[in-house]
């Protein structure tokens, strides 16, 4: 995409309460969460190769259309939608580590992000030290997801991390007395624009407070970008911008399907 063209014009005083704007299903809640995570752990591969198997990406680029990096996300070999957020911490543990090996492994980051920067979200284990991570800081940028609770181990490792050069985000933000712990250590806050219909510009100036860059997530016409930048967001990520692509893992580089 050589760039993303975006109409600038005075923003609304409030956006994010016009009608018709998209609305973030209600949250589950965390007792139904529970019991749903049996069922769908069920779906979770058991064998090192059904793991590595396929590997999504979406870029993360500025208003005009730039690329500064890609999320790399994980996406099951039996092409059937999966709630990997639903899994046990064990089974979370081993999606992360199938996408930071196909990222990080093999034929190399560059292979799949050229010189652009790799968000992986990542589980408690990594950012305790309980699992290793790749060792190329400069590169990664570690998604730090809204069920991770900022304990005072977790707080220490993101401390930790980022002292060795990894740059820190905080996914899914929507102002969770966890997520606001972590802030100061946070390089990227990404925020779904769904969520802003809800909650507005106080959540946006929440998640600004320590000076991260805010990052729009499901970003679906170029009116939401044109919001977004008015209201401070600097990157854009959503089907606007690309669909997700899907890497079927093979010998040598992944060669990409759309999805």
């Amino acid at each position: 995409m050589s760039s993303l063209p975006v109409e600038r014009h005075a923003a609304p005083q409030d956006p994010w309460t016009v009608r018709g704007a998209p609305v973030r299903p209600a949250r589950v809640a965390r007792s139904s969460v529970e019991r749903m995570a049996a069922v769908t752990a069920l779906r979770a591969p058991t064998s090192a190769a059904a793991w590595r198997a396929r590997l999504g990406r979406q870029p993360i680029v500025t208003s005009d259309g730039r690329t500064i990096g890609y999320e790399f996300l994980y996406r099951a070999p039996s092409r059937r939608p999966v709630r990997v957020d639903r899994w046990t911490p064990a089974r979370q543990d081993g999606a992360t580590s199938a996408v930071l090996d196909c990222v990080f492994g093999g034929s190399g980051v560059a292979s799949v992000a050229a010189d652009h920067l790799a968000f992986v979200n990542v589980t408690r284990s990594y950012l305790v030290g309980e699992l290793p991570l790749p060792l190329d800081p400069a590169r990664l940028v570690l998604e730090v997801v809204e069920s991770v609770p900022a304990d005072r181990a977790v707080v220490a490792g993101v401390h930790a991390l980022r002292a060795r050069g990894y740059r820190i985000a905080i996914d899914d933000f929507v102002g969770l007395d966890d997520q606001i712990a972590l802030l100061p250590h946070a390089d990227y806050v990404k925020i779904d624009t769904r969520d802003l219909v809800h909650e507005g510009t106080a959540l946006i100036r929440l998640a600004a407070r320590f000076g991260a860059v805010l990052v729009a997530e499901r970003v679906e016409d170029r009116s939401t970008i044109d919001m977004c930048a008015a209201a401070g967001f600097t990157l854009f990520q959503g089907n606007v911008v690309q669909p997700t692509i899907v890497f079927e893992r093979a010998p040598g580089v992944p060669s990409p399907r759309t999805r």
